[in-house]
């Protein structure tokens, strides 16, 4: 299920989290994963100069993920799922989903009962 982005709500958000993975996928189906530190411009994430495995993938499976891991044990970790696009610059990604994501705590009920605990923007 894809859940709506309130942009603002994101860039609020993305003032927790120093840097990102990006996840992209080949042709085969296998992840592939960089560190990146994307910028929210309009209604896109920008991505710096990004190597020519991460552009190769983006290019041709533009659904991706990016993922900013918490600053501290514990923390929530915020995943963007979005569409990319492939530029001069790097890669773009306009964003279709938001959640917050943490390990619940044990012995803690949790509202979905799946043993995690999500926040979607």
């Amino acid at each position: 299920m894809s859940i709506t982005v309130d942009l603002d709500k994101l860039a609020e958000t993305l003032a927790d989290f120093a840097y990102a993975y990006l996840v992209t996928v080949g042709d085969d189906y296998r992840a592939h994963t960089v560190a990146v530190t994307p910028v929210l411009s309009g209604r896109e994430l920008h991505i710096g100069s990004v190597g020519n495995s991460t552009r190769r993938n983006a290019a041709a499976h533009p659904t991706v993920t990016l993922l900013w891991p918490p600053r501290e044990p514990g923390g929530y970790t915020l995943i963007v799922d979005g569409g990319a696009a492939v530029n001069d610059d790097g890669v773009s990604v306009r964003p279709t989903g938001a959640v917050l994501h943490r390990p619940a705590t044990p012995g803690v009920p949790t509202a979905s009962g799946c043993g995690d605990d999500c926040l979607p923007l």
